[in-house]
């Protein structure tokens, strides 16, 4: 009876000790906390019942406060041309009923109705528009075409319809997507030039409820078993394998996600990086072999018809190397190699800056246009853009090549390969760093000359660390000064005001993985604490692995699109577990162990059933640092932490860390927005903008230099001479804008204009809008090669570009941006981009990318043809109509 009353009030004892251990937090901050068992958010909570369950009552709180405010802009074929960048309608919808004033088309509505404060928008309000579109299709009738405020003309024959963008859903302010919302579709059913559309805003439905609950109900035991003292730990990682289960498709390849079906290059390729190799090797295969056609990587997603505006599909070779490092397999290595190989050699042409040792092309998976670049850019700016996640990624792809040739001992390509990643890693250094602030930045950009984006990069920067891009020394830099928020690291810092959150203002779990490994190397433990936490956080509340969230609240459902189930969230939530916690690292010929547990997740934690090649591993750890006190295979010690390749069979593993303390910084800052980039007009000597709203002072560029800072907003300029003048807001703490559009004075003796239908017969379709007497079409089967000869005045830099058109896609999806190999005097002198420029808009005139050569006085041979390298993704169509070939002696060198 004694030891009865003794047992139980052991049992009581152990009760206590572990509530007492439940509520002390593993990670405190302003906004949640995360405890052993539960994340707590205000009123929300998230509580582990056990290793297989969590529970939530949390609930968006996005439909709950919404502004009665409404914001909103008209738009002809999904572009933003009504009106000045900024300057947009407003209507106050107070009533269940609401009817705006019939608003003429490129005149700000005069509303002057205010909201009432504490008033928010009605479920389920209805919001009729009209708009009045007679004075534009009185100039269609009367001129062909109508003229933007802006001065673009958009042509009678490519008017395909007008829609309303806006802040409230089903309103979107991405302009491109605009088409593929029917509701948002005005129509003039009775052809009185009055258009009109009924939405439904606040609908019940777009609340987009949580479950409440979750519960294993799949068997995840052919997968490593994780355990831990840490109940949540415990039960997001097997929600996420619950989920991994479910994101593979009926054919074996991966699913990006519940909403999304199909394989994305990226998607499939960052996720088998982070987890997906480990396992589910053959899946991967499968999915890696899905994204070639042609012997080449595909890039599936991105600008203006994609490759080579984007280019990062070469992150498909990193995760290729990742599955042979854990496979083994030397059949996979060998196909992959050729694969790898041949797409880069198109890189080289189509992608690879000379000039810089960059590499052209999209920021790798920021793929939205206006969410991370300024709205002014085109497709065949943002191809000119040199981006610090997209290089750092074709750095990786070179030192994978050089590891694969290796292999293979060819030795002259290692040579090559290690050679092309210096170049690249200088470029880096060289044009990317920011030493007053301690990271890089975002991206070159402008046109003849750049600039850098001195935004932050959140998966860049960590790319860099993890693949030595940046020196052992700036790595520490980089994790403690890069801007990071209260609910995780946004994709870039500061914000783009006027942009929804989706990669702006956003922060997206797969990246947050990718820092918290990369604060794992830097060994910054306050870094990696708060990194996992940001990870925990919303899949514990939200009872899935969601593809986003708002920075600013944490929220699910105030971003513009989003996914539960998804696999890269899920494989970086898997990932914490192998790559940091344990610090799994995966060598050609063997396994290492280098893990990081942070003191507050101190304690023992196992891995049992870990597949190796033909080793089956239980793995078991105890303490908490990064440094390895002892570590034993089969009890017998293992001093440099490596497992051999060959082992075969089950073997024990453990595990002793040293408990060594470690510190580190994160640079918690506030959620930001920069001021608006202004927009430049130029009039009789003088450049001037509108007053941006939060701008103190103006900073005026001259050819990629600042040369002036003012309170004014007018500058005069010297139009005797080329120049590209940009001005950029600054705010009261110093914080800049984007620069604007780059505005050129040229003057008539620096710039020679040849005509395309001098060099080749015109085309005979009926498009507008050229100038001279006709265009030429070029394609696969036409004008293959153009030859023109021209005579050049005074030795000098020229910019060499052609106005083209082509309307063979929109600016956001599909893959038909037509390429150009520009020969001089037959010497290769670089690639020309002719990016879609809007389905069906073939009277929409833009001009490609530049290419600058430098020409001595007389006579030159210049070619435009199209070679091996540059076909697109299509295979088929790289088409697009010539209106003439301009050349510009730049002033001094470039």
């Amino acid at each position: 009876m004694r030891f009865s009353h003794f047992s139980i009030f052991g049992l009581l004892l152990i009760s206590g000790s572990a509530m007492a251990q439940n509520d002390k937090p593993i990670y405190n901050s302003k906004v949640y906390s995360i405890y052993p068992d539960r994340v707590v958010q205000g009123k929300y909570t998230a509580k582990a019942v056990s290793t297989t369950e969590l529970t939530s009552d949390y609930r968006s709180p996005a439909n709950m406060y919404k502004s009665p405010v409404v914001e909103f802009k008209f738009s002809i074929n999904g572009k933003d041309n009504e009106m000045v960048s900024g300057v947009n309608h407003h209507y106050v919808c107070s009533d269940q009923s609401n009817e705006t004033p019939l608003i003429q088309f490129g005149k700000v509505n005069t509303e002057t109705k205010s909201a009432n404060e504490g008033i928010y928008l009605k479920p389920s309000t209805q919001f009729k528009i009209r708009l009045d579109m007679r004075a534009v299709l009185k100039e269609f009738k009367d001129q062909g075409y109508y003229t933007c405020f802006n001065g673009d003309k958009i042509y009678k024959n490519d008017f395909k319809g007008v829609f309303v963008a806006g802040n409230t859903a089903p309103m979107i302010w991405d302009f491109n997507n605009l088409v593929n919302h029917a509701e948002l579709e005005l129509k003039d059913p009775d052809g009185d030039g009055i258009y009109e559309t009924t939405l439904i805003l606040n609908k019940p439905e777009d609340e987009n409820k949580l479950a409440s609950s979750w519960k294993l109900s799949r068997d995840v035991s052919a997968f490593p078993q994780y355990h831990s003292t840490y109940k949540i730990s415990d039960a997001i990682y097997n929600l996420a394998l619950e989920e991994m289960q479910k994101a593979v498709e009926p054919d074996s390849t991966f699913r990006t996600g519940k909403e999304w079906g199909g394989v994305w290059t990226r998607d499939i390729s960052y996720s088998i990086i982070l987890s997906m190799a480990i396992l589910q090797p053959k899946v991967a295969v499968y999915s890696l072999l899905k994204k070639v056609k042609d012997g080449r990587i595909i890039q599936d997603t991105g600008t203006g018809g994609a490759y080579p505006c984007s280019s990062d599909r070469m992150i498909w070779a990193v995760a290729a190397w990742e599955v042979y490092k854990v496979t083994g397999d030397k059949d996979w290595l060998t196909k992959a190699y050729q694969i790898i190989k041949k797409s880069a050699e198109d890189d080289v042409l189509n992608v690879y800056d000379k000039q810089t040792g960059l590499v052209r092309g999209e920021s790798s998976f920021l793929d939205w246009r206006e969410e991370t670049y300024p709205k002014w850019m085109q497709p065949a700016d943002i191809y000119e853009s040199e981006c610090l996640g997209t290089n750092v990624v074709h750095y990786q792809v070179n030192k994978v090549l050089a590891a694969m040739s290796a292999v293979f001992n060819d030795h002259a390509a290692v040579t090559k390969y290690t050679q092309r990643a210096d170049i690249i890693k200088k470029g880096i250094q060289e044009n990317l760093w920011i030493p007053t602030k301690g990271y890089y930045g975002q991206y070159l950009y402008g046109r003849n000359f750049k600039m850098l984006s001195l935004r932050s990069e959140a998966l860049g920067e960590a790319l860099a660390i993890l693949f030595d891009a940046v020196d052992a020394e700036k790595q520490q830099s980089v994790i403690s000064n890069t801007p990071v928020n209260a609910f995780g690291i946004p994709c870039i810092y500061p914000q783009i005001p006027g942009i929804l959150p989706y990669h702006n203002n956003a922060v997206w779990p797969f990246v947050e993985t990718y820092w918290a490994m990369a604060s794992a190397k830097a060994g910054n433990e306050e870094s990696l604490i708060r990194a996992i936490s940001a990870i925990y956080r919303p899949a514990a509340l939200f009872l899935t692995n969601k593809e986003n969230f708002v920075a600013t609240d944490g929220d699910y459902a105030g971003t513009q699109i989003n996914s539960s189930n998804m696999l890269w969230s899920l494989s970086g939530n898997i990932a914490l577990v192998y790559r940091v916690l344990f610090g799994i690292h995966y060598n050609e010929n063997s396994l290492e162990f280098k893990p990081f547990v942070p003191k507050a997740l101190a304690g023992d934690r196992s891995l049992e059933h870990y597949k190796y090649r033909n080793a089956i591993l239980n793995i078991s750890m105890q303490g908490f640092g990064n440094k390895i006190k002892s570590m034993t295979l089969d009890g017998k010690p293992v001093t440099n932490h490596r497992i051999p390749a060959d082992l075969k069979d089950g073997h024990a593993i453990k595990i002793i860390l040293a408990d060594n303390i470690l510190t580190g910084k994160s640079n918690m800052a506030p959620n930001y927005v920069a001021p608006e980039t202004p927009v430049v007009i130029y009039k009789k000597g003088k450049i001037s903008w509108e007053k941006a709203s939060r701008g103190t002072a103006y900073n005026v560029i001259k050819n990629g230099k600042k040369i002036a800072s003012i309170n004014g907003l007018i500058f005069p300029v010297n139009t005797n001479e080329y120049a590209e003048y940009q001005v950029a807001s600054v705010d009261a703490k110093g914080i800049s804008s984007f620069n604007s559009e780059p505005l050129e004075t040229i003057p008539a003796k620096a710039v020679n204009i040849i005509q395309a239908e001098s060099i080749a017969d015109p085309s005979e379709l009926p498009y507008q809008g050229f100038s001279g007497k006709g265009f030429v079409e070029i394609s696969k089967t036409k004008n293959t090669t153009l030859t023109i000869t021209v005579d050049i005045k005074e030795d000098g830099i020229y910019a060499i570009d052609f106005k083209y058109a082509n309307g063979n896609g929109p600016i956001n999806t599909e893959n038909k941006c037509a390429i150009r190999t520009l020969d001089v005097d037959e010497h290769f002198a670089g690639t020309l981009v002719f990016p879609q420029r809007g389905k069906g808009e073939w009277s929409n005139w833009g001009f490609s990318n530049s290419v600058k050569v430098k020409l001595s006085k007389g006579k030159h041979v210049v070619t435009l043809q199209f070679k091996d390298a540059n076909e697109n993704m299509n295979g088929d169509i790289n088409q697009a109509m010539i209106d003439y070939l301009r050349m510009i002696k730049l002033p001094g060198s470039v």
